[in-house]
């Protein structure tokens, strides 16, 4: 089996730490709590990293390498109904648009973050904590769509992609 590498370290680091981060604070941290604040203030800081990486950065970490265009997504979309092999050293056309889905809800949670706690005319206005509260339960069930995809697509590709994230080396197909 050859491999090749495909995720960088930044890569890597920013995929745990925002999985890390967002885990630490939907289940454990008290929202308004000072670690909540602060994971969340971390966590826009990785999305300005990421987001420049995606221009700086090389290969699958960049923008144009993954970013959903309506041809490609129809694409995916005709392979996975017509059960055809496609195969991708990056995201498919599908995860892109996920993570891109995800990243602005994470955006979005530290805005409305931001605007609950630092802006004293946003104090205790219910639709900034709502829609706080709809992004962070919405970013969950993308998370869950994200890990269920990578299992399904794990299986279905034979190969383990969960793995990539941690290693950074993905399979070549041949």
């Amino acid at each position: 089996m050859h491999t090749e590498k495909l995720w960088d370290p930044l890569i890597r680091i920013f995929h745990w730490s925002i999985a890390a981060i967002f885990v630490a604070n939907y289940f454990f941290n008290e929202a308004g709590e000072d670690w909540h604040q602060w994971l969340g203030y971390i966590a826009v800081a990785w999305l300005l990293v990421r987001f420049l990486w995606g221009f700086f950065g090389k290969g699958a970490a960049r923008w144009s390498d993954f970013f959903p265009t309506r041809a490609n997504l129809t694409q995916h979309i005709t392979a996975l109904v017509k059960g055809e092999h496609y195969h991708r050293r990056g995201h498919s056309p599908l995860g892109g648009l996920v993570m891109i889905v995800m990243m602005l809800c994470l955006l979005l949670l530290g805005i409305t973050g931001f605007m609950m706690s630092e802006i004293d005319y946003f104090w205790g206005e219910d639709w900034v904590s709502n829609l706080h509260a709809w992004t962070a339960n919405s970013l969950l069930a993308l998370v869950l769509v994200h890990i269920f995809a990578a299992l399904f697509e794990s299986y279905r590709l034979k190969e383990n992609l969960p793995l990539s994230m941690i290693t950074g080396k993905r399979r070549v197909d041949k």
